[in-house]
């Protein structure tokens, strides 16, 4: 029996929105119903639609605290509310945490935790207002719950938007619910850039007890699904979507010993 969930009406913003998990993300919320709002420094060749409707796409880099308030102003000038933020823009390049430059690691807390902080403080302004209230989601990392060798700061940042992500729980209940979601390992368009080819992929794959990569859409379902009623009484939690994780490396260790 299919469980279709149902946002029509309801208005998400859904930042980095336009590629990769973002591009996943935007089209469940279309799916759903929701009418969406995205936003990133530049416009994808083409928005993500769901039959006759289309994303919106405003021109912003979330890093920008300006910027970021006129997404939201954009947004509600647009639909007239909103009901759901997704966090989703962030990234960081391979470096050594011995090498990288203080300004580099200012560059990757700003976009990974900051900006997730100071959009969350736009729409909860908007989300207050309203009757119904609002949901926010945090896209964290499985590199927040474990070593990130390569990239530290990036792994900083998001542990640092899973701790914010309970305490905003409490400081904005009970009209705004905010949840996260720690993503593992996803097929992307750029997966060649980290795992390298498709043989590379499938190594990397096979590390998981799910034995795949998650898609960018299995991420989306899980922030609709903290978006929606069904998930009424969640807030200040982690929905950790990594396929079951990693195995110890001790179990691999023990066994070629």
């Amino acid at each position: 029996m299919a469980l279709t969930l149902d946002l029509g009406g309801r208005v998400a913003i859904v930042t980095g929105g336009g590629r990769g998990v973002g591009r996943g993300i935007t089209q469940r919320f279309l799916e759903a119903g929701a009418e969406v709002v995205i936003c990133g420094r530049n416009e994808p060749e083409s928005l993500p639609r769901c039959d006759d409707r289309e994303a919106m796409f405003v021109a912003a880099d979330v890093r920008d605290v300006e910027a970021i308030g006129a997404v939201v102003e954009k947004s509600v000038e647009r639909f007239g509310r909103l009901d759901a933020l997704v966090n989703n823009a962030g990234g960081a390049p391979y470096a050594q945490a011995a090498d990288a430059s203080p300004r580099f690691h200012e560059k990757i807390l700003a976009l990974n935790l900051t900006a997730p902080l100071h959009f969350a403080q736009k729409a909860n302004a908007v989300m207050q207002g309203q009757p119904e209230g609002g949901a926010i989601v945090m896209i964290t990392s499985v590199s927040g719950l474990r070593p990130s060798p390569g990239t530290a700061a990036y792994g900083a940042a998001k542990a640092g938007l899973m701790s914010l992500t309970q305490s905003l729980a409490v400081e904005w209940a009970p009209r705004v619910r905010i949840n996260s979601v720690a993503a593992g390992m996803v097929r992307t368009e750029q997966s060649h850039l980290h795992y390298g080819d498709e043989a590379g992929i499938a190594r990397v794959a096979a590390t998981v007890p799910l034995g795949r990569l998650a898609t960018p859409e299995e991420i989306g379902d899980a922030c609709v699904f903290l978006c929606s009623p069904l998930a009424g009484y969640i807030s200040g939690a982690t929905l950790l979507a990594h396929g079951g994780g990693e195995a110890p490396a001790f179990l691999e260790a023990a066994e070629d010993a």
